[in-house]
């Protein structure tokens, strides 16, 4: 089995009478992006803060790193890096001055110091505004130092809490870059985001958060097949061919494969397209351009539309029914 970075089982965690997590397990494999979705108030900031033993869990076992937190937390400390929502450079000093306070904090050497803070502020771009105090730095180079001064002790497990929240889109996306980077390098990044685009784009697996439980745990596309409304839509030239279509798909009995639907209900005459739900597997596409093939039917184009993590999002965290999956293909 791949090792794990992360893993939790069981984790509990109350305010009182308030739950905020409720039994939740975690598995986070080496090398990998794991994001934590879910509204505001959903566990995420208290899951990441039990993680990085800055607040004690009231149950459940968890190892980072290899390292029991309950254990030996002061292990755990020296294998991770946190990146919270609120940036922790300090303005009245220099972009420079931030990264030696972290090296000094971390024990380094005077001259290996120097060494990795000039070497992480090259790598993050921010060598030319060293020397300026950080309150003059934008927002993306703010956040930028931000995970410099994580890097300087050298983890192999990093925390970013909503990294990007609040941050232009070139910022996020160089932001990303940093993100997949991290990875190529064999670092484990746990990232809690309110941008669904954003754990698309980055995430190997991701876990929805809801009122303290994990609601669905998969790939972006494992999930995405959790949600009804994927279809598939021919778009005709040849109005004939269109009207032949609409009329034999209104025929046709369910397609083949999981998941498929009755097909050929909704027909979009001045687009000359047809719709057919589908959850766009290639089983389904298969049987539908079989059954095309054997009616004599041709499409000038055939594009397949699925629902996205948007859509995700609010069917598990707004009481949406979500059709039941196989256990092998979301967890």
């Amino acid at each position: 089995m791949t090792n794990l970075a992360i893993a939790a089982n069981g984790l509990r965690k109350s305010y009182g009478d308030k739950v905020v997590l409720d039994g939740v397990d975690l598995a986070v494999p080496e090398g990998t992006v794991f994001s934590l979705l879910g509204p505001n108030g959903a566990g995420k900031t208290t899951a990441v803060k039990i993680l990085s033993t800055l607040i004690r869990a009231d149950a459940g076992a968890i190892r980072v790193g290899g390292h029991d937190l309950a254990a030996d937390p002061q292990a755990v400390r020296a294998a991770i890096g946190v990146t919270g929502q609120f940036s922790a450079v300090d303005g009245l000093i220099t972009g420079e001055e931030n990264m030696l306070l972290m090296a000094d904090l971390h024990h380094l050497p005077r001259r290996e110091g120097r060494r990795t803070a000039a070497e992480l502020l090259e790598r993050f771009g921010l060598t030319e505004a060293a020397k300026k105090p950080a309150s003059t730095y934008s927002g993306g180079m703010k956040r930028r130092l931000d995970i410099a001064m994580t890097l300087v002790g050298g983890p192999r497990i990093i925390f970013l809490d909503e990294p990007t929240t609040g941050l232009d889109p070139r910022s996020r996306h160089h932001m990303w870059q940093i993100v997949r980077q991290l990875v190529a390098d064999g670092v484990t990044v746990f990232l809690t985001t309110q941008y669904l685009d954003e754990a698309d784009e980055l995430a190997d697996r991701i876990a929805v958060l809801d009122d303290g439980k994990i609601a669905a745990e998969g790939t972006a596309e494992e999930l995405k097949r959790l949600v009804p409304g994927g279809h598939v839509r021919l778009r005709f030239t040849d109005p004939a061919a269109y009207q032949g279509a609409a009329s034999a798909l209104r025929e046709a009995t369910l397609l083949q494969g999981p998941g498929s639907a009755r097909a050929g209900d909704t027909p979009l005459d001045e687009s000359l397209m047809l719709q057919i739900p589908s959850g766009g597997s290639p089983r389904e596409l298969r049987s539908l351009l079989d059954w095309l093939d054997a009616a004599g039917i041709e499409a000038e184009e055939l594009t397949v539309h699925t629902p996205d993590l948007d859509d995700v999002f609010f069917a598990l965290t707004a009481g949406g029914d979500v059709p039941h999956q196989p256990e092998e293909a979301v967890r």
